[in-house]
């Protein structure tokens, strides 16, 4: 078996940040100085390998993907409140070939480089019971053996659902891309490949999900069914955060709806929305949840804050993005001691968030659906400690430098009450998937097959089951959909989506998929002006063009890299609208 130079950036991977209580979490630290001889030898080696696939996945947390902050304000979610930055090649639609690596933090070559671990990862793998049971007494050491002979096994198959969520994080950027099966292959930039080999041509977008769902279908069933629960296989609760049958199908579902959407699906083939529904439908049985627990103001709150999400049974797929301070730096008011405002909500998602009683005639914020208070700061609540207040003359005025736009401040995510002068620090865990979108995947692919009440063999809820768990496990209070109409109940997925997701790398994407985005994103963000204040009273006014949406039609897929384009001799063809 010949060995190749695996490139620096994908062989040391990311120490991944250690949180209280989980000391042994897949350690991905390894040694780039390996001889064949010393990897073959060595089962430590081989199993860091098989850790170190998973590496490019934390470089890929959505905390700083764009500008060193959520993607949320590249869509109608938010406004920067920075004047400069990448964010703003998304809001004038002129992200290009030549600025759209530094745009996206790499992410190109970020899942390529996990790619290419993956592929060689599984190229030594071939070997490894050998490497398990060289140098020690398997007899002896029976119970370790036999453990390591179980991890091995899981990490071939890990190694498959890697490679899946890479597939499916490019192809949710750029469409179809080049299925890079080998260490040989080439995808065009030096960065990401071995220099040796074959170029690989870019595959059709639907090529690229049926591989993805090969990989997935062929594997799910040999991974863990779960690290945390099952101790039939022994105590690996260590390596919890590794892919588990769960999370492979929850890639599958997404994949499946995005295929269904009118973005990937012009002709809207039923059948693809079909497939979708089952898929989801998988997940759903594997979860076994019997229905979506109610979740309270405070759970709301704290799921996204600390580690809370890790025992959550919401939670599918998280990835654990260490201990900082950085998101409260980022994004506490700028008149928090340390805060730079960074990332606000705006007032087309504020709105969003419905009534649930009466509306006040003095607090346009009471009596509302409880994930907005939980999860935006508006003006007169409460939040560090403090009461924000944002008329003339107050702590938190508009009119200081670098305040929010929008008149709204981001609390989902932010832990409260953080001493940036002190330079405490909090965990951070960003969500990748949770039980919230397979239900709203659900009720969208259902929607679309079969109506919003029909529940076919082999269902065990419809479209509006689904749906009505996520409203009722907010409150019990927010309004029934009724409708029976397919297109109304589609507005109301999508706008449950809108309130469920915000903030969680959702609604940029879904706008894509749903080619609504020419719409929405050619139409300015709305925030509100605090006005002035009276006592508790204060006078507000809606502010129509607080910031800048345009969008063409060639962005609803990002461009290649130039240099990607150039460096494959042009067998990556470029999306069309770029030059």
């Amino acid at each position: 078996m010949k060995i190749l130079n695996i490139k620096t950036t994908v062989a040391i991977a990311f120490l991944f940040f250690l949180l209280p209580g989980c000391s042994d979490f897949l350690d991905t630290k390894i040694d780039t100085n390996l001889t064949m001889e010393m990897i073959e030898t060595n089962r430590d080696n081989l199993f860091q390998f098989g850790n170190a696939m998973y590496a490019p996945i934390q470089g890929m947390s959505g905390f700083t993907i764009l500008d060193g902050n959520f993607f949320a304000a590249a869509s109608d979610e938010a406004e920067r409140t920075q004047e400069s930055g990448y964010t703003y090649l998304f809001n004038k639609g002129t992200i290009s070939p030549d600025n759209v690596y530094v745009a996206t933090n790499y992410i190109y070559i970020n899942c390529y480089e996990g790619i290419r671990a993956v592929n060689f990862f599984l190229d030594y793998a071939k070997n490894g019971e050998e490497i398990i049971a060289m140098n020690r007494d398997t007899i002896a050491d029976v119970v370790q053996y036999k453990r390591d002979l179980k991890n091995l096994n899981w990490l071939r198959a890990e190694a498959h659902i890697c490679r899946a969520y890479y597939y499916m994080e490019l192809l949710k950027r750029f469409g179809g891309v080049p299925i890079v099966e080998s260490t040989l292959n080439q995808v065009g930039s030096s960065s990401v490949n071995s220099g040796v080999g074959e170029l690989v041509p870019r595959s059709s977008y639907d090529d690229v999900v049926e591989y993805i769902v090969k990989e997935i279908d062929d594997n799910v069933n040999n991974l863990q069914s779960s690290w945390r629960t099952n101790t039939a296989d022994g105590n690996f609760n260590t390596f919890d955060g590794r892919f588990e049958r769960k999370s492979a199908l929850a890639i599958k579902s997404r994949v499946l709806l995005f295929a269904a959407s009118p973005l990937n699906n012009p002709t809207d083939d039923v059948s693809k929305w079909e497939r979708a529904a089952r898929a989801t439908q998988q997940v759903i049985d594997t979860l076994k949840i019997a229905t979506m627990p109610s979740r309270s103001a405070s759970v709301l709150s704290s799921y996204f804050q600390g580690v809370a999400s890790i025992t959550d049974m919401q939670s599918i797929f998280l990835i654990r993005d260490g201990v900082s301070n950085y998101l409260q730096r980022n994004n506490y008011p700028i008149a928090t001691p340390g805060g730079n405002s960074g990332v606000t909500p705006t007032e087309n998602l504020v709105s969003a968030y419905e009534y649930i009683g009466n509306p006040s005639a003095t607090d346009p914020y009471a009596n509302r659906d409880p994930r907005l208070a939980a999860w935006i700061a508006t003006n007169g609540s409460r939040w560090n400690s403090r009461t924000i207040d944002q008329s003339p003359g107050g702590t938190d005025d508009m009119r200081n430098p670098n305040s929010s736009k929008t008149g709204y401040y981001l609390k989902k995510y932010i832990a409260d009450n953080v001493n940036l002068v002190q330079g405490s620090t909090v965990a951070n865990i960003w969500v990748v998937f949770r039980y919230p979108e397979i239900l709203l995947n659900f009720a969208e692919a259902m929607n679309e097959a079969y109506g919003p009440d029909a529940k076919p063999e082999g269902f065990t809820m419809s479209a509006r089951d689904a749906l009505m768990q996520v409203r009722k496990s907010v409150s019990a209070s927010l309004p029934a959909v009724t409708t029976t109409d397919v297109g109304e109940f589609r507005a109301a997925v999508k706008h449950e989506c809108f309130v469920e997701f915000a903030f969680e790398d959702h609604r940029y994407w879904d706008l894509l998929r749903w080619k609504d985005a020419e719409t929405i994103l050619n139409t300015p963000v709305k925030g509100i002006m605090v006005l002035s204040r009276t006592g508790n009273n204060y006078e507000y006014q809606v502010n129509n063009n607080v910031g800048e949406r345009v969008f063409y039609e060639r962005n609803y897929r990002l461009p290649f890299a130039r240099v990607e384009v150039t460096n494959s001799s042009n067998t990556l063809q470029q999306n069309d609208g770029y030059n």
